[in-house]
């Protein structure tokens, strides 16, 4: 585990195997409930990793010297992801408060508290739910990212934000799919005459980002694929979009999208399976999302703000433990 060397029992640490889903969350949730929180980056061992997080015999070794059998520890401890609930159960063990983000699959008691999405089937006395994900979105948060990211000179029309993913085993879709929403925004902004601005993802196929690239170039006013683009502008796309058109894969990028003040329009949600079908049905329901049609006419909106509320409701039960 990589972290800066602490005192016993000081500071807080966010803990994750380094998944951007996960690092996201851990360190959303451990800032909000301390500005000076630390990310730390698992580095889990045989055979502790293969069964987290249970606690095998000798796990005090699962993570190297960093983790081992010295008393360093946090005062509080934020993880995410299978990996980090084994850390912060150990940690927990020491002395440190934990807090576990998403399903453990083991007994939440072994964590002070526990965060998961409202459609997951765990609850007990310590658990707390939210509508999405956790992340860092906030007014304060597009404030910076729209003085770190100017745009070209505005157009008359509406930005257009256009946040693209992959397909997943629970939101199926393929370049034919990708092909018609494309179809779509470009009627709307011939239109229109609005200003494009494209992002692809990690989980972008590299088939897809040269569909878009073949696409997009010289259409959208900004247009990130890849690092040969330069510095990912994702921050100020939410920043300063009028209006968000998602793909259909991802809790995260949705969430993230959702917190805005934009109107936010998600391409075929009648693919999303399971828990993500969930997710964006609760959204639509609340008239939060809309589906990408021929329109994108705007609505008006109340930005989904999940990681305040978590924080203060988490605050409120580690203080009342």
């Amino acid at each position: 585990m990589e972290r800066s060397a602490h005192e016993a029992g000081n500071g807080t640490w966010a803990l994750s195997d380094g998944r951007a889903g996960n690092a996201r969350q851990a360190l959303a949730l451990a800032m909000a409930l301390d500005a000076a929180a630390e990310a730390c980056v698992l580095a889990p061992r045989a055979p502790w990793r293969w069964c987290a997080p249970r606690r095998l015999p000798g796990a005090d070794a699962a993570f190297g010297a960093s983790l081992g059998a010295q008393p360093a520890r946090p005062a509080l401890a934020v993880g995410c992801g299978r990996q980090a609930a084994l850390a912060t159960r150990l940690l927990r063990e020491r002395g440190a408060r934990a807090v576990q983000v998403l399903d453990p699959r083991i007994d939440p008691a072994h964590w002070d508290v526990v965060v998961v999405p409202e459609h997951d089937r765990v609850r007990g006395d310590n658990v707390v739910t939210l509508l999405g994900s956790l992340h860092p979105v906030d007014d304060a948060w597009l404030e910076r990212a729209r003085a770190r990211f100017p745009l070209p000179a505005a157009q008359a029309g509406p930005r257009t934000a256009l946040l693209v993913g992959g397909p997943t085993a629970h939101a199926r879709w393929d370049r034919r799919e990708l092909g018609a929403w494309l179809d779509a925004i470009d009627a709307i902004h011939a239109r229109d005459d609005g200003m494009l601005l494209v992002s692809a993802s990690r989980r972008t196929p590299a088939r897809y980002r040269a569909l878009l690239r073949r696409r997009c170039a010289g259409r959208a006013a900004l247009l990130w694929l890849d690092e040969r683009d330069g510095a990912n502008p994702y921050a100020g796309l939410l920043a300063r979009a009028d209006r968000i058109v998602c793909t259909p894969d991802s809790v995260n990028m949705v969430s993230e999208a959702a917190a805005t003040h934009a109107p936010v329009f998600v391409a075929d949600p009648g693919v999303a399976q399971g828990r993500l079908r969930n997710f964006l049905d609760a959204l639509a329901a609340r008239d939060r999302i809309r589906p990408l049609d021929g329109e994108l006419a705007p609505f008006a909106v109340e930005p989904l703000r999940e990681t305040a509320r978590v924080a203060a409701e988490v605050r409120a039960r580690l203080g009342s433990a």
